[in-house]
């Protein structure tokens, strides 16, 4: 027997003699507390809109933040990574930003989404005509550009938490746009939404022909208020506030509008060349152990998380339990999908020395995620200069997310 097989073999016999003791682990770090004081929900209730068990208290946190609440950004809200199972992120626990706005209520018999500009044939459809249209379903995630480890968050979902996977429905953009008939010399489009502050992106040619879907359905269902019903654009792998929700009108163009969100808050600097950042870079970030959770004891564990790029798919994700002076590749849980979560797990046995863990990817592009250090030198900066918010690039951070493990078994964000 080769000492691949040796070594697994031990280790289930070892994990199966803790396996009470891990299950008590990873119920108390996930902060599933049960509800003594809670009253079972009668049967006759659950019928009609299913509801989860009163065992199960997963949330969305708020943006407390003072200068978000300066702007009524009323609707800012982080997913639960810690709690994730798998890569597709529940549509109730979908990161929400609203951007100042509360989600519109919208009556899908009256929304009209028009297409215009550039084009042989305006159009303008409903709800009801998109739907005859050809539709594919396709895994995509959405991240905003300023979900980035140095906010120095407590948890995964304070540090993380504005990123969510989805399974999308709904008809290719490019399918629209080949029925109206694109002009020679169209280059872009600009999309708007239906919010109060009819909210403008634009988007090149090349990206909407390629994968850009006008979505109607989230995970089998409609898409949820806060997330765009009852039309929202999804770009996979740009920075999601491309992806337009509310949507409404589609002009095609031949050149970039220069909007308010791109000469303003989202942008490196004051060059026209940062004015437009799309691609996400590759990401990943250990759900369990990480902060705020607790290891009761010493011994075997899962090393679990979810890994990301705006370039492709996965292809490797690296785990260092000693503070990044060794790695071992994890297990990607397949298949790894392009412009999707991918989640990786490793096991881990833990003597119960206080320890720092890391874990890095590697995209199809052959990006590596870079450390703290390695992504403020890309930028000309300092790591402090990062961790205070104040650096060029601030935004679309990728850096390596560090757990440190204390001998009581406690975990905590170490980044510095």
């Amino acid at each position: 027997m080769d000492t691949k097989k040796q070594n697994r073999r031990r280790f289930l016999k070892e994990g199966a003699a803790l396996a009470g003791m891990a299950v008590g682990a990873i119920g108390s770090a996930s902060a599933q507390t049960p509800g003594a004081e809670a009253s079972p929900v009668p049967y006759r209730d659950r019928r009609a809109y299913g509801r989860r068990s009163r065992f199960v208290n997963s949330v969305r946190t708020n943006d407390d933040d003072a200068t978000h609440a300066a702007f009524g950004r009323s609707f800012n809200v982080y997913t639960p990574l810690q709690d994730s199972i798998g890569i597709i992120t529940p549509s109730s626990l979908h990161w929400v930003s609203a951007h100042g706005y509360e989600p519109p209520d919208i009556d899908p018999q009256e929304h009209r989404l028009m297409i215009h500009g550039m084009v042989d044939r305006p159009l303008i459809f409903t709800l009801e005509e998109l739907k005859r249209l050809p539709f594919v379903s396709r895994i995509y995630y959405l991240e905003c550009q300023a979900n980035r480890p140095e906010y120095k968050g407590e948890t995964v979902q304070q540090s993380h938490g504005k990123t969510a996977c989805s399974e999308w429905t709904g008809v290719p953009l490019s399918l629209l746009l080949q029925e109206a008939g694109v002009q020679s010399g169209a280059g872009w489009i600009v999309s708007e939404g239906d919010e109060a502050g009819k909210m403008t992106k634009s988007i090149p040619m090349a990206k909407v022909m390629e994968d850009v879907l006008v979505a109607y359905g989230q995970n089998g269902e409609p898409v949820r208020p806060e997330n765009g019903y009852p039309l929202r654009l999804v770009v996979p792998g740009f920075e999601a506030i491309y992806s337009m929700k509310w949507l409404r009108r589609i002009k095609v163009v031949d050149r970039p509008y220069l909007g308010y969100k791109e000469i303003s808050r989202y942008t490196r600097d004051d060059s026209r060349s940062s004015w437009f950042q799309f691609e996400m870079g590759p990401k990943s970030v250990i759900t369990f152990p990480s902060g705020g959770q607790r290891l009761p004891s010493r011994g075997y564990y899962q090393i679990t998380g979810l890994a990301w790029s705006g370039g492709g798919a996965i292809r490797r994700v690296e785990v260092s339990t000693d503070g990044g002076r060794t790695w071992k590749d994890a297990e990607l849980q397949g298949p790894a999908l392009r412009l999707a979560h991918t989640r990786f797990n490793m096991a881990w046995k833990w003597n119960g020395e206080q320890t720092v863990l890391l874990s890095r990817c590697t995209d199809e592009l052959g990006q590596v995620q870079p450390s703290l250090a390695e992504f403020a030198r890309f930028w000309g900066a300092t790591s402090e200069q990062f961790l205070s918010r104040s650096a060029r690039g601030a935004g679309h951070s990728n850096s390596i997310q560090p757990w440190g493990v204390n001998r009581d078994g406690s975990v905590y964000n170490a980044i510095s």
